[in-house]
């Protein structure tokens, strides 16, 4: 009868229908009988309740952005089974190889040495044994350039390009994986991916299917930064394991006055390097410098 001309329908109490085909006269006869709109629609035919509705939800979620999504990706993060945050960083290192990262060409020599060294700085700061598990690995990367990175479970990558840059400063280049090993250690890593595609993150850990996640594995570590409190973190970090080695956290400044020569100059038109990971994110150079230069045991 007329199907799809009717334009409002109430429910009887019995659960009949009453059906109008004139929208116009149906509210006419409803106003004339003193009837009066639910809430609801009230507040959905208002503009000002509309607007005010509007105004709720950016609030909260500006605030759920804000603060609860940190909140919530910390904690995920924390509690994430080993397990998982292992595959995230072996599938994550996988994709940053076939994107940014190539075999590295330091000498196998070179590379042993390095490792040897950097074994026995973690067995001095750690002798009870309680130092994150990681795996150090070395890659070469013509567009990271002079860089280190901390993957989910444990995976922390050096690249050529910074062992060069540091050639004659090895104890400078262990203070970096050092601050790369205290990320490891507050899985400052998988806090950053999770937040950084949180929705992505919540059905690879319900459903098992991380294949969304880690697609945007290489977008969020070149485009998303750790908090400031989490570098400042890992930089005492460093500065702790460089003074259980006799080394002063204070020849870290070296770094930042290499990586500054590296940036290219105001005005010569030099197209600006893309910024290290490692480096990028951190407080300001001369904030950093301070805390290595003024670190000590009895300051934290």
């Amino acid at each position: 009868v007329l199907e799809g001309f009717w334009s409002d329908v109430e429910l009887l109490p019995d659960g009949g229908l009453l059906q109008h085909a004139d929208a116009a006269e149906w509210d006419a006869w409803w106003a004339e009988q003193g009837l009066d709109e639910s809430f609801v629609v009230g507040w959905q035919q208002s503009w000002r309740g509309v607007l005010v509705a509007l105004l709720a939800t950016v609030l909260v979620l500006a605030a759920t952005w804000t603060w609860g999504v940190p909140w919530a990706s910390a904690r995920i993060a924390q509690h994430m089974p080993e397990a998982i945050e292992q595959r995230i960083g072996q599938e994550s290192l996988a994709q940053l190889e076939r994107l940014f990262l190539a075999p590295s060409q330091l000498p196998a020599a070179q590379q042993a040495a390095l490792q040897a060294r950097w074994q026995a700085m973690v067995q001095r700061a750690h002798p009870a044994g309680d130092a994150p598990a990681h795996t150090l690995s070395f890659r070469a990367s013509v567009r990271l350039g002079p860089n280190a990175l901390a993957l989910p479970g444990g995976q922390i990558v050096v690249t050529d390009q910074l062992v060069v840059l540091l050639q004659d400063r090895p104890e400078v280049l262990m203070g970096v994986i050092g601050h790369e090993l205290g990320h490891v250690r507050h899985r400052d890593g998988m806090d950053m991916l999770v937040r950084s595609t949180f929705i992505s993150a919540l059905v690879g850990v319900v459903f098992g299917d991380m294949g969304g996640f880690v697609a945007a594995v290489p977008a969020a570590l070149l485009t998303q930064a750790y908090s400031r409190d989490a570098e400042r973190r890992a930089d005492l970090r460093a500065a702790e394991l460089l003074h259980a080695n006799g080394v002063s956290p204070a020849v870290m400044t070296t770094l930042f006055e290499r990586l500054r020569a590296r940036q290219p100059r105001s005005g010569e038109g030099e197209e600006q390097e893309l910024l290290p990971i490692a480096i990028g994110s951190h407080p300001a150079d001369a904030e950093r410098v301070r805390f290595f230069q003024g670190w000590s045991p009895e300051v934290r």
